[in-house]
C-alpha cells in the first residue's frame, strides 16, 4: 500500500454499520487482515523480535510490550487522532524520517560490528546481569516502536483511515481483529525463533544473522531518508 495516498470508495452508509452480525464479523476479519498485512514487513521492529526470540532473552516482555504498543496506537487512529494528527504528521515528517534513520544507521552499525568481531554470544546470563538486560531490550524495543514514524502511519493513521465506515460495535471489532493481529504475529516470530535456535549455536550463524540484520537496518534507513523532501527540493 502506498504510504499517504489512500484511494477507496465503501458502498454502505456508515449509520447502519454496526447493526449487523455479519458487518461486526467482517468488520473483525477485516481489522485483522489488514492488521496482518501492515505488520508483516520484514521491518527493524520484526528483526529485534526474531533476535531476542532466537536468544531466548526476554521474549514474554519484548513480545508484549510490541504487541501492547499496537494495541494503543490502533486504538488511538481508530479513536480519532490520526485525524487530528495528519497536520501535524506532514509538518514534521522530515524530521521524523531523519531521526528514525539516524537509529536505525546507528543499530546496524553495531549489529555490523558484532558481524566483524563473531562477538555475539549465547544469552547465558546470570540473575544480576538479567534485570539489566531487560531493561535495555525493553529500551531497544521502545526506540524502534514509538521511534519508527511508519508506525504511526500504519497504525494511527492507515488503520484508522480504514476504519471510518464502520460505528459501534463495528468500529470496535475492526480495531479488536488489528489488534488481535499484533499480538498473534508477535508471538509467533518471539516464540516461534525458538524452533530456529539449534541452528545458531555455532558462531558462523550469528555472524550471518548480524550481517543481515545490518543490511535490513541500512536499507530501511536508506529508504527513509529517500522519503525526505530535503532532497527532493
Amino acid at each position: 500500500m502506498a504510504r499517504g495516498q489512500l484511494s477507496y470508495r465503501f458502498s454502505y452508509a456508515p449509520e447502519r454499520a454496526g447493526k449487523s452480525s455479519n458487518t461486526i464479523m467482517s468488520a473483525f476479519i477485516t481489522g485483522f487482515s489488514l492488521g496482518l498485512s501492515l505488520i508483516l514487513a520484514i521491518g527493524a521492529q520484526n528483526v529485534f523480535v526474531l533476535r531476542q526470540g532466537l536468544k531466548r532473552q526476554h521474549v514474554s516482555a519484548v513480545v508484549l510490550f510490541c504487541a501492547t504498543s499496537d494495541a494503543l496506537l490502533i486504538a488511538a487512529g481508530v479513536g480519532g487522532l490520526g485525524l487530528l494528527l495528519a497536520p501535524l504528521m506532514t509538518a514534521l515528517s522530515d524530521w521524523l524520517f531523519a531521526g528514525a534513520a539516524l537509529w536505525l544507521a546507528s543499530y546496524g552499525a553495531l549489529r555490523l560490528r558484532d558481524a566483524i568481531r563473531g562477538s555475539a554470544e549465547p544469552p547465558l546470563t546470570d540473575d544480576k546481569t538479567a534485570a539489566l538486560g531487560l531493561r535495555a531490550a525493553i529500551l531497544a524495543c521502545a526506540v524502534m516502536t514509538w521511534g519508527n514514524p511508519h508506525v504511526y502511519l500504519d497504525t494511527v493513521l492507515l488503520l484508522g483511515s480504514f476504519s471510518l465506515p464502520y460505528a459501534g460495535l463495528a468500529k470496535l471489532h475492526f480495531a479488536l481483529g488489528a489488534m488481535l493481529a499484533s499480538f498473534v504475529f508477535f508471538a509467533a516470530l518471539g516464540y516461534g525463533a525458538s524452533l530456529l535456535a539449534p541452528v545458531m549455536q555455532s558462531a558462523r550463524a550469528w555472524r550471518v544473522l548480524d550481517s543481515l540484520t545490518a543490511l535490513i537496518m541500512f536499507i530501511f534507513s536508506a529508504v527513509m531518508l529517500g522519503q525526505l523532501s530535503w532532497f527532493h527540493a
